[in-house]
C-alpha cells in the first residue's frame, strides 16, 4: 500500500485532497493540526507518533525528526535500500505533501516580537520538502495546494511520470529557498549577507516585455508593497512591462513634490511638471510645458481627481492616469476611454527599497535613490544670491532633475518644467535641447543639472537663453571656471554637493 506523509500549514483543500488519496488505496499519516483536520473530516490517518514509536516533544518542535519519516522518504528503490529500511522496521513514504509556518504573514504583522517570529521558523517542514525533493525519481513532493487536482489527475492515471515529479521537486526546492530567504531578511533587517538569495513570488506574466518578441513577467520581493506593484486597477486593458516602469517613474517623482502636482511621463522620462494651487490647474501647466509628448503618456495627480480635471484629461489619449482616489462621476466620465488604464495608489512604500540593474553573469545591486535636498546641502557660491521665487523654483527644478535619466538638465519656473534634456551623453547637449524645448519661456527660468559642469559652456548657453539661476552639485576641477562665469554673466549658482547619475 502506498504511503502519504501529509503535514500543511495552508489547509485549503486538504479534506478533498486527503479523500482522493485515499480512494486510491494511499495510507494516510499527519501531524498536530494536520492530522486534526482530516480526522475531523471523517477520513482514516495515522499519527505520526504511531510511525515513529515516539511523541511530539518540545511543544512539536520535534515531530517528524525521525529514520522512520526520512528513512522512508530518502531511500532509493533499489533491493539494497529497501533491504535496509526492512531491517529496521521501516516502510517506504511515496508521497509528502507540506507547505510550511507562515512565517512571512506572522513577521508582516507591525506587533511581532522576536519570539513569535523564532516559533514561526519551520524546522520539520523544509527538512521533509528537502527529503523528498531530493528524491524526486522514487517520491512526489507536493508544496502548493493549487496543484492538489493535477497530482490526484496524475496518481488517477498511471502515477506521476518522473519529469512531473521533476517539475514539482524545482517547486520545493524553490519554496525552501525562498522561505530561506524571508527568513534570513527578517533577522538581517533588511541587509543582505554576502551569500544571498532574494526571494521573489511570481505575481502574473506579463502580455511581453519592452517588445512583443521578449518575454516578461510581474514578481513580489518578499513582504514588501509598492504603490504601483499594489495599485488597484480600475479600469482599462492590463499593465504591460513598459506601463509599470512608466508608472513607477512618474509616482517616484510625485511623491517628492508638494502641494497639488501633476506629473505627465513618457518613456519613463518626465516631459511636463507642475505645481498649483489645484490639480486641474497643475495639470494644465504640465500639459502646456510639453503637450506633443504626453501624448500616449501617463499623468500621475497626488490628490482626489475630480470630475471637471477628468474631462480635460479626457481631451488628450493617455495611457494611464494615477492618483489616490478618483471621485465617481469623474470615474465615470473616464471610463468612457476603453483603453485608458485608471490606476488608484493606495499601498505605502515598505520594506528596504533595493535597486537592481541585471549584469550577464550577475548583478549590480545599489539602495535606492530616496536623498532628497536638505538646507544644510546648499552653498550660494556666485556673488549674486537667488531671491525667494527663485530658491522655490531651484528646489522645484533640481527635484524634477532627479527623475530625468542623466545626462539631465531641467528648467523650470514658476513651479512648472519648461524645458527638459534627457539622457544625453554630452552635459552640453542636455542644456541644448531644454533651453530649445523651452523657447521663450526659457527666459527668466532656473535651471538643475544632476551633475557637475566639466566646463563653463552650459552657463555661457544657460545665460544667453535668459536662465537667471543654476543650481548643481559642484566637484569639477574647474568649479572656479564655471563659477567665474557665472558672476560675470549676472547668475546666481548654487551647489548641493549632491548629485543624482540615473543610468
Amino acid at each position: 500500500m502506498p504511503r502519504a506523509l501529509l503535514s500543511v500549514s495552508d489547509k485549503t483543500g486538504l479534506a478533498d485532497f486527503a479523500a482522493a488519496l485515499i480512494e486510491l488505496g494511499f495510507e494516510l499519516i499527519s501531524t498536530g493540526g494536520t492530522f486534526k483536520a482530516i480526522e475531523a473530516a471523517g477520513i482514516p490517518v495515522k499519527k505520526v507518533s504511531e510511525l515513529t514509536g515516539f511523541p511530539e516533544i518540545l511543544g512539536g518542535r520535534v515531530k517528524t525528526l525521525h529514520p522512520k519519516v526520512h528513512g522512508g522518504i530518502l531511500a532509493k528503490r533499489s533491493a539494497a535500500q529497501l533491504a535496509e529500511l526492512s531491517e529496521h522496521d521501516i516502510s517506504p513514504i511515496d508521497l509528502v505533501v507540506v507547505n510550511l509556518y507562515p512565517f512571512r504573514q506572522t513577521v508582516a504583522k507591525p506587533e511581532v516580537t522576536l519570539d513569535e517570529a523564532l516559533e514561526n521558523i519551520d524546522i520539520g517542514g523544509p527538512t521533509m520538502l528537502r527529503a523528498a525533493a531530493k528524491n524526486f525519481p522514487a517520491v512526489t513532493v507536493v508544496v502548493n495546494p493549487a496543484d492538489y487536482t493535477l497530482v490526484s489527475k496524475e496518481l488517477k492515471q498511471q502515477g506521476p511520470d518522473l519529469e512531473f515529479r521533476r517539475r514539482l521537486a524545482v517547486k520545493a526546492f524553490a519554496h525552501t529557498a525562498a522561505y530561506d530567504a524571508a527568513i534570513s531578511s527578517y533577522l538581517g533587517e533588511g541587509q543582505l549577507a554576502d551569500e544571498s538569495v532574494l526571494e521573489l513570488r511570481k505575481l502574473k506574466t506579463l502580455r511581453y516585455g519592452e517588445n512583443p518578441h521578449q518575454q516578461a513577467s510581474l514578481w513580489r520581493s518578499g513582504n514588501e508593497r509598492g504603490p504601483v506593484l499594489d495599485a488597484d486597477i480600475l479600469h482599462g486593458k492590463e499593465m504591460s512591462y513598459n506601463n509599470y516602469q512608466d508608472a513607477e517613474a512618474a509616482w517616484n517623482l510625485l511623491t517628492e513634490l508638494e502641494g497639488a502636482a501633476a506629473v505627465a511621463v513618457k518613456h519613463a522620462n518626465p516631459c511636463g511638471v507642475a505645481r498649483a494651487d489645484d490639480l486641474i490647474t497643475a495639470y494644465k501647466l504640465a500639459h502646456a510645458a510639453d503637450p506633443v509628448s504626453i501624448f500616449g503618456g501617463i499623468v500621475a495627480f497626488n490628490q482626489t481627481v475630480e470630475l471637471k480635471l477628468a474631462q480635460e484629461l479626457s481631451r488628450t489619449f493617455l495611457e494611464i492616469v494615477m492618483a489616490p482616489d478618483f471621485a465617481p462621476d469623474a470615474l465615470t466620465q473616464l471610463r468612457q476611454k476603453k483603453n485608458l488604464r485608471l490606476l488608484q495608489i493606495k499601498e505605502p512604500v515598505s520594506g528596504r527599497q533595493f535597486d537592481l540593474k541585471r549584469l550577464r553573469g550577475g548583478l549590480l545591486l545599489q539602495d535606492f535613490d530616496q536623498r532628497g535636498l536638505s538646507q544644510s546641502d546648499l552653498k550660494v557660491v556666485s556673488q549674486l544670491k537667488p531671491s525667494q521665487t527663485q530658491w522655490l523654483d531651484l528646489r522645484f527644478a533640481w527635484t524634477v532633475c532627479k527623475h530625468v535619466k542623466s545626462n539631465a538638465i531641467v528648467l523650470a519656473k514658476a513651479g512648472v518644467s519648461t524645458g527638459i534634456g534627457a539622457g544625453q551623453v554630452s552635459r552640453i547637449w542636455a542644456a541644448e535641447q531644454a533651453i530649445d524645448h523651452a523657447g521663450a519661456d526659457a527666459r527668466a527660468s532656473v535651471m538643475a543639472s544632476d551633475a557637475f559642469f566639466p566646463f563653463d559652456d552650459v552657463v555661457r548657453v544657460a545665460a544667453a537663453a535668459g536662465v537667471s539661476a543654476i543650481i548643481q552639485p559642484g566637484g569639477s576641477i574647474r568649479d572656479q571656471e564655471v563659477i567665474a562665469a557665472a558672476d560675470e554673466l549676472g547668475l546666481a549658482m548654487v551647489f548641493t554637493g549632491l548629485r543624482h547619475f540615473r543610468h
